[in-house]
C-alpha cells in the first residue's frame, strides 16, 4: 500500500494540482487530506473541486471549522473569511460541515488535524517560548491518549516531521501544500517559517511488517497563485507564497 498524505492546502489549488501529478506519477493507492483546506485568498472553490475529483480521504482543520462558525460580525471585519465564505456557497458548506474530525483507516492509521481532542493543538510542536520546538516523547504521546494506530497523521504546524516515538508509534506531519509560513497569536505569539515556496507532502508505503516514509517537496507555478492572493488585497500572503517566508511588516 502506497499512500500520499497531505495537508493545509490552504486554497492553493496550483500547489493541489503539482502535488497531486506527483503523487499519481508514483502509483499511489490512496490520498489523505489533514484538513484546513479552504481558507486562504487564492481558489477555495477549486480546491474543493479538485479534492472531490480525486476522491481524497479528508478531514477537517480548524480553519475548515472556523470557516463554518464564522459570525456575521466575523465575515465583515474579515475581508479574507468572507471571500472564502462567499467563494465556497452553500453546498461545499454543507460538505465541509459533514468532515469528520478524525478518521481511522483500519487499525494501523490515524488521522486527525491538530490532536485527538483539539484540533487547534499542534501534537508535535511546542510554542510556549515563542520558537517552534518539538515535543518531548512523553508529551506527544500523552496528546495521543488512546490512539494505539502504529502511523498517526496530523498537520496544522505546516511543518513536515516524522517522530518516532518510544510506544513504537510513527507519527507523520505532511507539512503544508500551500502555504510555508504563517504567524499565530494562539496559544501565544508564534512563527511558522520554512524559507522555501514549494509545496510538501509525505508517501507513505507499507509492505506488511516494512514500511518506507519519503517526504517530497514539489515546485509548482506559484506566481499564479501570489498574483490572485494580491488581487484579493492579501500582498502578505502572495509574498509568503512566493518566499516562505512572513511578509516584513508581519
Amino acid at each position: 500500500m502506497k499512500i500520499a498524505i497531505l495537508s493545509d492546502i490552504h486554497s492553493n489549488v496550483y500547489a493541489l494540482q503539482a502535488v497531486i501529478n506527483d503523487a499519481k506519477s508514483k502509483n499511489v493507492d490512496m490520498m489523505i487530506n489533514a484538513g484546513d483546506s479552504f481558507y486562504g485568498p487564492i481558489e477555495p472553490r477549486a480546491t474543493y473541486e479538485l479534492l472531490r475529483e480525486n476522491n481524497f480521504v479528508n478531514i477537517c482543520g480548524n480553519q475548515d471549522r472556523e470557516i463554518l462558525e464564522a459570525s456575521l460580525e466575523q465575515l465583515e471585519n474579515n475581508p479574507t473569511l468572507k471571500y472564502v465564505y462567499e467563494n465556497l456557497g452553500e453546498e461545499v458548506l454543507y460538505w465541509i460541515q459533514d468532515l469528520p474530525f478524525e478518521k481511522f483507516l483500519g487499525k494501523d492509521l490515524y488521522v486527525t488535524h491538530g490532536t485527538q481532542h483539539d484540533d487547534s493543538v499542534y501534537l508535535l510542536e511546542d510554542v510556549s517560548s515563542g520558537k517552534v520546538q518539538l515535543r518531548d516523547d512523553k508529551k506527544i504521546i500523552e496528546l495521543l491518549d488512546d490512539v494505539e494506530s502504529k502511523f498517526v497523521i496530523c498537520g496544522h504546524s505546516h511543518t513536515p516531521r516524522c517522530v518516532n516515538l518510544s510506544t513504537g508509534q510513527v507519527v507523520i506531519n505532511p507539512g503544508s501544500v500551500g502555504l510555508q509560513a504563517y504567524k499565530d497569536n494562539l496559544p501565544n505569539e508564534h512563527i511558522i517559517e520554512n524559507a522555501y515556496p514549494e509545496a510538501t507532502y509525505i508517501i507513505l508505503e507499507v509492505n506488511s511488517s516494512e514500511y518506507n516514509i519519503e517526504l517530497v517537496k514539489v515546485a509548482y507555478d506559484y506566481e499564479k497563485a501570489a498574483s490572485i492572493a494580491e488581487s484579493n488585497g492579501r500582498e502578505d500572503w502572495a509574498y509568503t507564497i512566493r518566499t516562505g517566508k512572513l511578509f516584513p511588516s508581519s
